[in-house]
């Protein structure tokens, strides 16, 4: 019973450059914004484009106004003229791979040369690259085609980037027996080879593979088509909805991929859909899985970190009370992280449709929780002393706040009125709260020592931080879809991997070396292994061996829960 993403499923670079562009011009400018023609071929993204009013624009207008983009497959460059002629603003998205092919054929046609396009007929990066070859341009979608053209003095010979390898291969063969003389270029994009020949291996190694994408998308189709071949069932579908899981529910494994147009969101679904039509097979472990996966919708367990977490910095700083902090925290924790939930539906239903539709069913009750947990976090503190009461009252009224518009009449060119507003806010914000609800709180009222204190919300801190950044990586798309300025948007994937990196090896020296000089408690030497879990955690998403969103999420957040229960193992 196993499910297995491919780990090349899902975008490519050019077409997540060209929707990054297209959503962060939606999200920055207040002027019409429009797509000559599809941007991508992927049904579902075309249809949340529309929802932000990022519009097709079918044919050139003789005069137009705002921001056009020119889609990831490229245009003909007089296409381009002419949208800049009518007055648009012009920003180019094609993928790089493509516009390396559109130099190829237009430095070879001003040298005269003929130019075979090995691609399909109808394909909009074909009719794109055709417009380069100044009207000596032949499209061959069959051997047959290719036998039956004229023979050139000079030609070139270019791919579709999406083009079937095996195809092209063939292709090289033949012109290789009949025109030695001719140029010819393997310009099929690296990701598109890498896809197939993965799904040529997955496809030996699981009983199914359901292949997801849009059925006008050619190298889904190509995907699907190949996955056909050792004669196991292959499905190619759009959406999840369209699969009968009772074709599936008797398979030992199945595979997924998807195309170079298929956002996160869409290979999310059908991954948590078949996983569970599997968990149904095993009822102790469906058991186990649906408590599993309530513990994290409802934050049960993050809020049990947080308290395991307190347990941990109050053993570091020395501190024999204990519990009655750790279970502020659990509340407040609790509390919170259910209100920016509720505020954070929107950009779910990219990142999370499970808990989307999680929280959109259970609001009332969700609001209660959170509610009640607040409150009683707040009166317990009260029965520590006032300054307890008087931080978490704090803590409490800014939390509220930041989901709410604070600033009537708004800061900066975007009118930001909101704290969450702030670009990079939310990664920060939530690694200080759980920094000083789970050391700072419990050195108010106990005395702490100023150097153990520093330790402990250094450590808190910044175990939280990278957690928070990396789960941000993780849902850039829905973020940015619906227009969040997170950490990872701002600096970008790589940049917030390297800082994620560098903040865990911190955090592991900082432990260590106060440890070794009796600085703090000595259990400072086994928290450090957390910090290099969670490098090894990351490490291993980033290969692609680790996918499931409800794996991934129960492993990070039982890294709090971990430095509880080594607080009360190795505490001396």
């Amino acid at each position: 019973m196993r499910v297995t993403i491919a780990r090349t499923a899902g975008f490519c670079m050019g077409v997540r450059r060209a929707v990054d562009m297209v959503l962060d011009a939606s999200n920055t400018s207040d002027v019409p914004i429009f797509t000559y023609g599809p941007l991508i071929h992927n049904p579902q993204v075309l249809e949340l484009l529309e929802s932000k009013r990022i519009h097709k624009l079918d044919r050139i207008p003789d005069k137009g106004e705002g921001i056009v983009l020119i889609r990831a497959h490229g245009v003909p460059p007089e296409d381009e003229e002419a949208l800049q002629t009518a007055g648009f603003t012009v920003i180019n998205a094609t993928c790089p791979r493509v516009t390396s092919v559109q130099n190829i054929i237009k430095k070879y046609a001003a040298k005269g040369c003929a130019t075979i396009i090995i691609g399909d007929k109808n394909h909009a990066e074909v009719i794109g690259l055709l417009g380069y070859a100044k009207g000596r341009g032949y499209i061959v979608s069959t051997l047959e085609e290719l036998n039956r053209l004229p023979a050139f003095e000079q030609a070139v010979v270019v791919a579709q980037t999406t083009q079937n390898t095996s195809f092209f291969e063939q292709v090289q063969d033949t012109l290789a027996r009949t025109a030695p003389h001719y140029k010819v270029f393997n310009t099929i994009c690296g990701s598109t080879d890498r896809r197939q020949s993965e799904v040529r291996a997955i496809a030996t190694e699981h009983d199914a593979v359901v292949v997801v994408g849009g059925r006008q998308s050619g190298n889904t189709k190509r995907l699907a088509q190949i996955a056909g071949e050792n004669g196991k069932p292959a499905f190619h579908i759009e959406d999840i909805d369209e699969l009968d899981m009772n074709e599936l529910v008797d398979l030992e494994s199945v595979a997924i991929t998807a195309g170079a147009s298929t956002p996160n969101w869409i290979i999310k679904k059908a991954f948590q859909r078949i996983e569970r039509t599997f968990e149904q097979k095993r009822p102790v472990l469906s058991a186990f899985y649906r408590v599993r996966d309530f513990l994290l919708l409802s934050n049960l367990l993050l809020a049990l970190g947080a308290g395991g977490l307190t347990f941990a910095c109050s053993v570091l700083q020395g501190f024999s009370q204990r519990t009655i902090h750790g279970v502020v925290a659990m509340l407040y924790i609790l509390s919170m992280q259910i209100i920016n939930n509720l505020f954070a539906v929107k950009s779910d239903r990219y990142n999370n449709p499970v808990r989307a539709v999680f929280y959109e069913k259970h609001r009332t009750v969700l609001w209660a929780l959170a509610v009640v947990s607040g409150g009683m976090g707040l009166v317990l503190a009260s029965t520590i002393d006032l300054v307890s009461f008087l931080l978490l009252l704090i803590m409490s009224v800014l939390g509220l706040s930041y989901n709410l518009k604070v600033i009537p009449w708004g800061i900066g060119q975007h009118r930001m009125r909101r704290i969450k507003d702030i670009p990079g806010s939310k990664t920060i914000l939530i690694a200080i709260a759980w920094g000083m609800v789970t050391s700072l709180l419990p050195a108010c009222c106990n005395g702490g020592s100023i150097v153990p204190t520093l330790v402990a919300f250094t450590f808190a801190t910044g175990l939280v931080f990278c957690r928070t950044a990396f789960f941000d990586i993780v849902e850039i798309q829905g973020d940015r879809i619906t227009g969040k300025e997170t950490l990872p948007i701002l600096l970008g994937e790589k940049r917030s991997y390297a800082l994620i990196k560098y903040v865990l090896v911190g955090i592991i020296f900082i432990l260590v070396v106060p440890a070794a000089f009796g600085i703090i408690n000595k259990t400072g030497f086994f928290l450090a292994l957390l910090p290099l879990f969670m490098l090894y955690l990351i490490r291993i998403y980033k290969k692609g061996d680790l996918i499931s969103g409800k794996h991934l999420d129960f492993l990070m957040e039982l890294h709090f829960i971990f430095a509880g229960l080594i607080s009360i193992v190795f505490n001396p």
